[in-house]
């Protein structure tokens, strides 16, 4: 069967990039290895976590906050099955949700693993053994990424788990071990901890979300501590062993010296590889870098053969769903002749524990390194009058600004709704605004956005109105 587009993975990108091209007239084929479409997003990574995190975060106010509010609640019972069960329908909702997409757009969706016989022909083989072939004009790689490991310590899926697997856990761990103080690891301890885990958290660097603007992990690491979570900062992570129901992680802390911890389950966070494994992209010329095994493109997301195109976690740059979105509508509206663009420098980064962490735009040790002259305005959420009504006091919003010209640089906050918040920022810097822009805009009162307007106002003229 002969298509104008093949799409390898249904991911964010994968699915957006197929509906695209089929919305521009393209004769469209999705290849999906697995059986539900939407890839690690919606079925073992930003769904289902989201899902869990307002569940546990629901639990852990009724226990703990409901009380201030004058709820006051007996015999308070965490099912945590139930939790499990109601997350799997929101998988499904979501998958199913992508399949009726297909559907509506007239996309095939081909069940098997995908791979290149030639830059045009497609092998698709199921779980029974079987292949066949379809022809491809174009084809989109978009096959994702899968939990990174460390080389000395074996994933065994029950004791030794990556993320997909913290995601389907019976019980709730007594004593969790996180490997990790980034991003998946964070916010997938802070359901377990609110649920009532003792979660110890060992990171090699000295800092968490390290990828972020230094001052974000500070905060977040003090919220975080207050839910009772441990860290372990600058502590090398040497092997971890299981026996029974009990896992032993050695470490050296900053000073070398043997630390040990036990729990029952270790999860196994730090970072995500590329999947580009058996795709025969060996047949067709394409050769994956050697130390992250993502796929080389150029500015059009073209790899070195004509008409294969690659994007989403396979290729360079941040590993978020959004991007290879944005990705998958770029190279469908590329290959129609339009002229699309992507702002690779905003593109948000969010972290979804409570508070929320999000950041858009350059650091401020990146515009140190860089030699940019800046400056910089902040505000507490405590000074914020929705924020005390809401008893969410912890975090603030900090902006950078051009020391010259005022336009905004970057903006990085860390609160409530922080992750629907930054999109007012990255909204403002895509049209160049600078911090008076913001300034000078009605925002509604009370909201937790005025905070932003206040960082804006103390970066423009050092004159925030409340505080």
């Amino acid at each position: 069967m002969q298509y104008d587009v093949v799409v390898i993975g249904s991911g964010p990108g994968g699915y957006v990039a197929a509906i695209r091209c089929a919305q521009l007239g393209m004769k469209t084929a999705v290849v999906e290895r697995y059986p539900s479409y939407g890839g690690t997003c919606l079925n073992v990574g930003c769904i289902p976590s989201k899902a869990l995190l307002d569940s546990s975060e629901h639990y852990h106010n009724l226990e703990k906050n409901f009380k201030t509010h004058g709820i006051e609640a007996s015999g308070v019972k965490l099912d945590f099955g139930r939790m499990i069960a109601r997350k799997e329908e929101v998988v499904k909702q979501s998958t199913d949700g992508i399949a009726y997409l297909f559907r509506k757009n007239k996309i095939d969706a081909f069940q098997g693993h995908g791979s290149f016989v030639d830059k045009n022909t497609i092998s698709i083989k199921g779980e029974d053994g079987k292949e066949k072939t379809i022809q491809a004009k174009k084809v989109i790689i978009a096959t994702g990424s899968k939990p990174s490991s460390l080389p000395f310590l074996k994933i065994d899926k029950k004791r030794i788990i990556t993320s997909t697997e913290a995601l389907t856990l019976k019980e709730v761990p007594k004593n969790l071990i996180l490997i990790g103080g980034g991003i998946i690891g964070l916010e997938l301890g802070s359901v377990y901890a609110r649920l009532g885990a003792n979660v110890t958290v060992v990171e090699y660097l000295d800092t968490i979300i390290p990828t972020m603007d230094k001052q974000l992990g500070k905060e977040l690491l003090k919220s975080l501590k207050k839910l009772g979570i441990n860290f372990l900062l600058s502590h090398k992570v040497t092997g971890a062993s299981v026996k029974g129901k009990t896992v032993t992680l050695t470490a050296d802390d900053p000073k070398g010296n043997k630390v040990e911890l036990k729990g029952d389950y270790c999860l196994v966070a730090v970072g995500r590889s590329a999947y580009t494994r058996d795709l025969g992209l060996e047949k067709i010329g394409i050769q994956p870098e050697e130390k992250t095994g993502k796929v080389p493109v150029n500015e059009h997301l073209e790899t070195s053969v004509e008409g294969v195109y690659a994007i989403g976690d396979v290729i360079k740059g941040a590993m978020l769903a959004h991007k290879a979105e944005d990705e998958g509508v770029y190279v469908a509206e590329r290959m129609a002749g339009q002229k699309p663009h992507i702002n690779y420098n905003l593109i948000p980064g969010v972290v979804y524990t409570w508070p929320e962490v999000a950041s858009v735009g350059k650091t401020e040790e990146e515009l140190k390194e860089a030699g940019v002259p800046y400056k910089q305005g902040s505000f507490p959420f405590k000074a914020s009058g929705r924020a005390r009504a809401s008893m969410d006091l912890d975090g603030f919003i900090k902006v950078l600004a051009h020391k010259e010209t005022d336009e905004l640089l970057g903006v990085h906050m860390i609160g409530p709704r922080a992750a629907d918040m930054i999109a007012e920022a990255v909204t403002a810097m895509e049209f160049r605004a600078s911090a008076e822009d913001i300034a000078r805009i009605c925002h509604a009162h009370p909201t937790y956005t005025e905070v932003f307007r206040e960082a804006c106002l103390a970066a423009t003229d050092n004159r925030p109105i409340h505080i």
